[in-house]
């Protein structure tokens, strides 16, 4: 089996509107994503252009899909927390508690349209999603490591929601590839990059060869790309702990990471900017970011933050 990866690719959902997977890439419009994000540097210069508080239960976001004047956000809310056994029971390192799934769409002003609920018994956390020009595809798993998982397909024009197919491991988060149609996916912490075809059949579960940051959302980003955000956590002298957040691109086709940069911007709770739902898109001569790091209990509950860098 060829080399292939799910890292991930925040990618403008503007850029894939309507028509077929074919029609969609033909458009070009995610090349503009993907080259501006190319272009960035770690010296690039950010600017918070917005902050839209989100005036309804966000519980734990985890990916985000712009799907035309519609934002499609993932969430996880947790009724029992899962507990760390004192030894691993049955290959699991914890309970897997119990929960709800969910899927908002949200209006550019933040405006809760609809709450579409997925998953069953304990698999209910959703993970990192993409559109496809089509569908938004939405992983939900177990909440612990080597687990279980459903990929869903969920229509933006009905709301309807496909299972696709399952998977014997936690599924972090799920990127269609637009030219060919496959499935790339990671798991918890983005440590296996998988591929699949839309049926579900395996056909690579390889090591992710980066470790500066744990994936937790992408989105396809052009001519069998991604870009992904994420975080890592690192310990300081004093004892604490520090998020190191950033984005990166990568080919689908062989995992290697094409451009990476750190991201230099926190949240009101303290969190890197991109420590969850992430998705950038193209707009005029800007290069804009979409983020939400915060938890709905938080400082100041789940806002989504939007930042823009000029187009060199």
């Amino acid at each position: 089996m060829r080399r292939k990866s799910l890292l991930a690719a925040v990618v403008s959902g503007v850029l894939l509107m309507g028509g077929t997977m074919a029609g969609a890439d033909a458009t070009g419009r995610d090349d503009q994503v993907a080259r501006a994000f190319d272009a960035t540097t770690r010296s690039t210069a950010w600017s918070q252009v917005a902050r839209i508080p989100l005036k309804f239960p966000t519980y734990h976001p985890q990916g985000f899909a712009l799907v035309g004047d519609l934002i499609y956000l993932s969430s996880v809310e947790v009724l029992e927390a899962p507990v760390k056994y004192p030894v691993p029971v049955e290959g699991y390192d914890r309970t897997p508690g119990k929960g709800i799934g969910h899927l908002f769409v949200l209006d550019r002003q933040g405006n809760l349209k609809k709450d579409i609920r997925l998953g069953e018994g304990t698999i209910y956390h959703p993970g990192g999603i993409d559109f496809d020009g089509e569908n938004v595809w939405v992983p939900a798993a177990e909440y612990r490591p080597n687990s279980k998982a459903i990929v869903y397909k969920v229509n933006p024009k009905t709301y309807k929601v496909t299972e696709q197919f399952r998977v014997k491991d936690h599924v972090g988060g799920v990127v269609r590839d637009r030219r060919t149609g496959l499935v790339h996916g990671v798991s918890w912490g983005s440590r296996t990059l998988y591929e699949w075809t839309a049926s579900g059949r395996q056909l690579a579960a390889e090591p992710n060869e980066s470790h500066i940051l744990d994936y937790q959302d992408c989105d396809y980003a052009s001519r069998s790309k991604q870009i992904c955000g994420g975080v890592t956590g690192l310990p300081t002298a004093t004892g604490g702990s520090y998020e190191l957040g950033g984005l990166a691109l990568l080919d689908l086709k062989d995992n290697r990471i094409l451009h990476e940069i750190p991201f230099p911007a926190f949240s009101a709770a303290g969190h890197s900017a991109t420590r969850n739902p992430v998705a950038l898109e193209v707009s005029g001569n800007k290069l804009r970011l979409f983020t939400a790091p915060d938890d709905g209990e938080e400082k100041a509950g789940t806002e989504i933050l939007i930042y823009e860098s000029p187009i060199s």
